[in-house]
């Protein structure tokens, strides 16, 4: 189990890298959103950049996903659970939680831009836990 927990985390973690972010990019790109990826401004309390924390949180995300996955049986269409899970879920808690305590309240126009972001890294997240869990003979949903 302690090993399925870090190769989750690691996958959430490089699915921010490689999938959120570029994703962030090319709304950037297309002038969708004014915000590039990959920020280094620091963030409290602890004033790592932003990009290692999106990372940390992405890892802790794709351990709760994939135990949610887990837990509940979930083995068939892992590619569009997995995007629908980030897209739904992980801009939701971002909707209704993080939003309002950073102060930034509720916008329920952001919807679609974190739909696709957060999408792309539950992607990321399949794409990645193919390559580090059912590679490595691990217990994976």
């Amino acid at each position: 189990m302690p090993r399925f927990v870090l190769l989750a985390f690691v996958a959430g973690f490089l699915a921010v890298l490689c999938f959120h972010q570029p994703a962030v990019g090319l709304l950037h790109a297309y002038g969708v959103i004014p915000f590039a990826p990959y920020a280094t401004a620091p963030v409290a309390p602890l004033g790592v950049p932003q990009w290692f924390s999106a990372s940390f949180w992405g890892g802790v995300w794709g351990v709760v996903m994939l135990g949610l996955f887990a837990r509940l049986g979930v083995d068939r269409g892992l590619w569009w659970k997995s995007g629908l899970f980030g897209g739904v879920v992980l801009t939701l808690v971002a909707l209704l939680v993080v939003f309002p305590l950073k102060g930034r309240g509720f916008n329920p126009a952001v919807f679609p831009i974190g739909f696709v972001v957060n999408g792309a890294w539950g992607l990321g997240m399949w794409v990645f836990t193919r390559c580090l869990i059912a590679r490595r003979g691990a217990p994976h949903p």
